[in-house]
C-alpha cells in the first residue's frame, strides 16, 4: 500500500504551535495548491489542504513560516473523526507533513519570522563560511561570483570538464 504526498503551496494562515500533555510539539496549518490548469474563466483555482506536523519540525513551522509562506511539503494522508461540541461526527482528512521545506526567502514574501541563517541554524551557516545573524562570518563571501571575469583567462584543463 502506498500513502504519500508531495504539495508546493502557500501557507493560508499562520501556524498554530500546541503542545500535548505529555510536551510534544504539534502544528496546524493550511496550505492552499494552485491546480495545474484555468477554469472556464481563464482563472486558476486552488486547492486547501489542512496539515499537521509534530516535534521539531512543528516547532520550526511555527518558528520561521506565516501566512504567505511558500513551502514544499511530503507527507501523508490521514484520515481521523471525533465528535463536535453539538454532539455530531466530524470526519477529517489531513495531510501529516513529515518533511516541511522553506521554499523561499525571508524578504520574498515576508514569510519567516527570522532570518534563515541566524538563530539556531546560523551555527551550521557560520561553520560553512555563511552569514548569521551578526554578519560576515568565516573567509569567504556568498554573493560572490566564482565565474566572474577578473579580466584574466580562466584557466581549466580539458580533463577537469565533465563533457
Amino acid at each position: 500500500m502506498i500513502n504519500r504526498v508531495v504539495l508546493v503551496g502557500r501557507l493560508t494562515r499562520d501556524p498554530e504551535l500546541r503542545y500535548t500533555p505529555n510536551g510534544v510539539a504539534v502544528t496546524n496549518f493550511g496550505i492552499a495548491v494552485n491546480r495545474p490548469f484555468t477554469n472556464q474563466q481563464g482563472e486558476r483555482d486552488a486547492d486547501f489542504f489542512n496539515c499537521v506536523t509534530w516535534r521539531k519540525q512543528a516547532e520550526n513551522v511555527a518558528n520561521y513560516l506565516k501566512k504567505g509562506s511558500m513551502v514544499g511539503i511530503d507527507g501523508r494522508l490521514q484520515s481521523r473523526s471525533f465528535e463536535n461540541n453539538e454532539g455530531r461526527r466530524v470526519n477529517v482528512v489531513e495531510v501529516q507533513a513529515e518533511n516541511v521545506q522553506f521554499l523561499e526567502p525571508k524578504n520574498a514574501s515576508g514569510g519567516a519570522r527570522d532570518d534563515f541563517r541566524g538563530g539556531q541554524q546560523g551555527s551550521y551557516g557560520a561553520a560553512q563560511g555563511g552569514y548569521g545573524s551578526q554578519g560576515k562570518q568565516g573567509s569567504s563571501n556568498l554573493d560572490e561570483d566564482p565565474f566572474a571575469s577578473d579580466g584574466k583567462p580562466i584557466d581549466i584543463s580539458d580533463d577537469d570538464l565533465p563533457f
